[in-house]
């Protein structure tokens, strides 16, 4: 079981990449909505997002347990979730993909309130997952924001 929880926790072992895990886990989720959850109706997308969130706080916090480490950096099924919350209710654009990974990771690395304060304040698995969750909302709210002003 514990290597299922590192395969989920990883992002399919994408975490152990070097240098910046939490820009591979990134883009491991660009990666999965371009190849085809983008296509997802609104309330199927919702329902994946959810799975994701569920499946991934017990990944993440079996992984801490297992590298016997708080909110380890190879644990990126948060940055993986993040991102696809970003990319919510977009039709597939490579402008899109990418604007939509440097918003994520903008608010990811500099966590403005309330993420730094979930970071700090909420510990384990669903600690873990929700500062990204926050983190996608505030990149997902920019960024569809740039759509509109462009779009008017």
């Amino acid at each position: 079981m514990d290597k299922l929880f590192m395969f989920i926790a990883t992002g399919a072992y994408s975490g152990y990449l070097p240098k910046a895990p939490g820009t591979w886990g990134s883009l491991v989720g660009i990666l999965l909505w371009m190849v085809g959850l983008h296509r997802l109706d609104p309330r199927a997308y919702a329902i994946m997002l959810i799975g994701i969130l569920l499946i991934g706080t017990v990944a993440a916090g079996a992984a801490e347990k297992i590298v016997d480490q708080g909110d380890p950096g190879l644990v990126v099924i948060d940055e993986i979730l993040g991102q696809l919350i970003t990319l919510s209710l977009l039709s597939w654009h490579p402008l899109t993909a990418v604007v939509g990974f440097a918003l994520f990771r903008f608010f990811d690395i500099l966590k403005p309130f309330p993420v730094s304060w979930l970071d700090q304040h909420i510990h384990g698995g669903l600690g873990i997952m929700l500062d990204d969750v926050m983190a996608g909302i505030y990149a997902l709210l920019v960024l569809q924001g740039l759509i509109w002003l462009v779009g008017s």
